[in-house]
């Protein structure tokens, strides 16, 4: 068979690609392997670098000195004989902490949290800018109002440290702030009973006799009279209490709803006034409360009552429908009426210093400072406190722009107002007055005599 040249040809042309082809697939493979041994040699000199092989091989390199193990760490027995600790124990920082100063002023709050009722005392000291919770006591009930006072039953009259707490049961518990773990209180006025059947309201009724039948709302000391403490209870009356012999002195019935603000005049011994549900606020001369007394009628039920340490005979009192009045004990027209808040309004405080500072604090979660002076008031600075619904404030006896804030929400807080530019404007400049002790002022009686300075034991 005789093939032509051009087919030889191509044959030999097709021969020689298929061995092209090959060639580059051995080749393409052998460098597949060289670079995996290279990659292998690679690592395995890395891995000789850190010597792992002998790895659980301890080397000794002779004597070990105290300095390179770890029990140079213990050369000291004590804290005492360590140079570089100047921190000996934390003892004496808590022991400052837990010492009250001359400088300090106490806080007290109830808090509340589901069942958990407490009474916290606050250390605020203004100089050092501290504020913090020095302890806590544990209530046994649902806490509604606070009063401090400093009279002690005991046969020596020496001077306390005591808070008085009407919460929702008749009973209106003493605790003694200086004992930290208090587990009881020093003594207690009341005791529970059953509540009184409506229409009963005589003084020798069984409820009034041993205290009040329903919770107590509001609580006021007479400083003055040190023995003696006011109550006001859901029950509509108004209780003078002589804590010498821990019975209650005198019922006061003029009300006829539930009684939830009142408050003692800081000069006058036997001045008392008390704000009600029904709409009004009584005026009393407790010496004579049923014959010598003064009535006024307002627009909504009353918050707060609290008298002008600047001018004795004036009062104000402050409405749930966001009103506040101020009146004149002896006339029947207030001096002014004041639109202050668009629900009511739970806190009304004075500077204690500052002439016709007037802070009140609202349930429309605002707090707003007026000028009063003059009874011609107008707002000055107004700020939402971001606190829910404000319970209640309290001004500081020692610095006249220092105020407390209890709220629903961050519970306390302590707000000095002379940061803000126009309250500077305003008050910066305005004479500070520094009230003198009751006993030395002379102030005329706004319920009809004169006043008795000196410590009475009242008798029922």
């Amino acid at each position: 068979m005789q093939m032509h040249r051009s087919e030889v040809e191509s044959i030999v042309s097709t021969k020689k690609g298929d061995g092209a082809d090959g060639s580059n697939e051995g080749q393409v493979a052998r460098g597949r392997d060289k670079s995996s041994h290279k990659n292998e040699g690679l690592s395995d000199d890395e891995l000789e670098e850190y010597d792992l092989d002998n790895y659980d091989e301890e080397e000794y390199a002779g004597d070990l000195k105290l300095e390179d193990s770890l029990a140079a760490l213990a050369v000291y027995g004590s804290n005492d004989q360590d140079p570089y600790i100047t921190l000996k124990t934390t003892d004496q920082y808590e022991q400052e902490d837990f010492l009250i100063k001359p400088s300090d002023n106490l806080v007290l709050c109830g808090k509340v949290d589901k069942d958990y009722c407490s009474l916290e005392v606050h250390v605020y000291n203004h100089e050092e800018n501290s504020f913090y919770v020095h302890h806590d006591i544990i209530l046994p009930a649902y806490p509604l109002c606070l009063e401090w006072l400093n009279f002690d039953p005991s046969p020596d009259e020496s001077l306390g440290n005591y808070v008085a707490v009407g919460n929702m049961t008749p009973v209106i518990d003493i605790w003694d702030l200086d004992i930290v773990e208090s587990l009881e209180p020093v003594f207690s006025l009341g005791d529970k009973k059953k509540k009184k059947k409506k229409g009963k309201k005589s003084l020798s009724s069984e409820g009034t006799a041993k205290g009040h039948t329903d919770a107590v709302l509001d609580l006021s000391w007479n400083k003055q009279s040190r023995n003696v403490l006011a109550s006001a209870s859901a029950d509509s009356t108004v209780i003078l209490w002589d804590m010498s012999v821990g019975k209650p002195a005198a019922s006061l019935t003029l009300h006829t709803d539930k009684v939830q603000t009142l408050q003692f005049h800081p000069f006058e011994t036997q001045t008392l006034i008390s704000g009600s549900y029904d709409k009004s606020a009584v005026l009393y001369d407790c010496r004579n409360p049923q014959d010598n007394h003064r009535t006024w009628r307002f627009s909504g039920q009353v918050e707060r009552v609290t008298w002008n340490h600047f001018s004795p005979c004036n009062f104000l009192a402050s409405t749930e429908d966001g009103f506040v009045y101020c009146l004149d004990a002896r006339s029947d027209k207030p001096l002014f009426t004041l639109k202050a808040h668009d629900e009511e309004v739970s806190g009304l405080q004075l500077s204690s210093q500052i002439k016709g500072c007037l802070v009140t604090s609202s349930a429309d979660k605002y707090v707003k400072i007026w000028d009063i002076l003059g009874d011609r008031p107008s707002l000055i600075h107004s700020r939402a406190m971001k606190m829910g619904v404000l319970f209640c404030s309290a001004s500081c006896p020692d610095f006249p722009f220092v105020f407390a804030f209890g709220g629903e929400r961050d519970g306390l807080r302590v707000w000095d107002i002379s940061k803000i530019s126009a309250v500077n404007e305003v008050f910066g400049n305005r004479e500070r007055h520094v009230l003198a002790s009751a006993n030395s002022v002379a102030s005329s009686s706004t319920a009809g005599s004169s006043s008795n300075d000196s410590e009475t034991a009242m008798e029922s």
